[in-house]
């Protein structure tokens, strides 16, 4: 919410339309945001390229699981603008929407479990790797609670994963909120394709009826292929690829525009013969459940099991080296020995 507020205030509003990613335009964002640290603050978020703890990432509240980086609690308000509009700059609206929405339930939480110290708003935290505006290879990662967004810029490339949603509680119980979802999207298209399979399809679609306590990949820094389960889209009939596409294209939405399309087209040519929709649990909300869209390239999960299934964890991973932009950075520096 604080965010939200410091963009609206401090920027200009051409910038909060902005939809078309620029790698220019979102470096100087970093090297903005450089330039205001103090001395303390740059030992603390400033990392070079090859750090190993670009890796690590989680979603648990920080105090269970400690990150790197200054938390949001600990910047000025110049500084939470800045990370505010370098968020702003790596999401799509949605994106950004949803990642201050999902921050803004940690207030939910605070009213809720009063003496859980874990409850700490702002507690949100950047790290920041190689230099921006130096190098052609840097990266960024913003993670807390039930975040965790990763992004690595390669010239005029990025890559956006490990990118992880989660929301507690899914759907707000009570006071001014109440009835509020975060996730409300990943979890209702789910459902909507799980509703149109006939009865031999779920056969093969649901592969257990027991959900699982959370996403099988859980914070792994780097992901292979689950196993083969689940309905292929072959097996589909039209209408339910769509559906299909819309679950991918629901994910998809909350990186910028040209990530976006890019991946999606990709998907759809690439993978389309190999994606399998599986489904594990109750097959009605409020239930215990769990599903996962996988295909050659990439892997989204969603679970919706603790907390009498009203706490959700969801995440996008890309297989072959996609995640932290490996593929890419292998690509960049071959290109440059060829040079050389």
């Amino acid at each position: 919410m604080f965010l939200r507020l410091l963009l609206v205030l401090l920027m200009p509003i051409c910038l909060l339309g902005q939809s078309t990613f620029s790698t220019k335009t979102n470096t100087k964002h970093a090297v903005d945001l450089i330039n205001t640290l103090t001395s303390e603050q740059k030992k603390i978020m400033l990392f070079p390229f090859d750090e190993m703890n670009r890796y690590d990432w989680h979603f648990v509240p920080p105090p269970q699981s400690p990150r790197t980086g200054v938390p949001l609690k600990d910047m000025d308000s110049i500084q939470k603008m800045l990370v505010s509009r370098l968020l702003h700059g790596f999401l799509s609206d949605k994106g950004f929407d949803k990642t201050n929405r999902i921050m803004d339930l940690e207030y939910v939480l605070m009213v809720l479990e009063p003496k859980n110290k874990a409850r700490i708003p702002e507690n949100y935290f950047v790290s920041i790797y190689g230099m921006p505006g130096k190098n052609d290879v840097w990266a960024w990662k913003f993670t807390g609670h039930h975040l965790a967004l990763n992004f690595t810029v390669i010239n005029d490339k990025i890559a956006v994963a490990p990118f992880f949603f989660g929301a507690n509680p899914g759907t707000v119980k009570e006071g001014p909120q109440k009835g509020f979802r975060a996730l409300k999207d990943e979890e209702d298209v789910g459902f909507e394709l799980l509703d149109l399979l006939d009865n031999n399809q779920k056969a093969k679609a649901i592969f257990t009826t027991k959900a699982f306590s959370d996403i099988i990949t859980y914070n792994s820094p780097q992901v292979k292929p689950l196993e083969d389960l689940g309905l292929l889209a072959s097996e589909m009939t039209v209408a339910q690829k769509i559906i299909l596409e819309k679950i991918i294209a629901t994910y998809l939405a909350s990186m910028p525009d040209k990530i976006a399309k890019f991946r999606k087209k990709k998907i759809m040519t690439e993978d389309i013969d190999t994606i399998r929709f599986g489904w594990a649990g109750a097959t009605k909300i409020g239930e215990g459940h769990y599903y996962r869209i996988q295909g050659k390239t990439f892997l989204i999960e969603f679970d919706n099991t603790q907390n009498n299934a009203n706490h959700i964890h969801a995440v996008w991973r890309d297989f072959d080296g996609g995640d932290y932009g490996m593929d890419l950075i292998k690509a960049h520096y071959q290109q440059a020995d060829h040079k050389h």
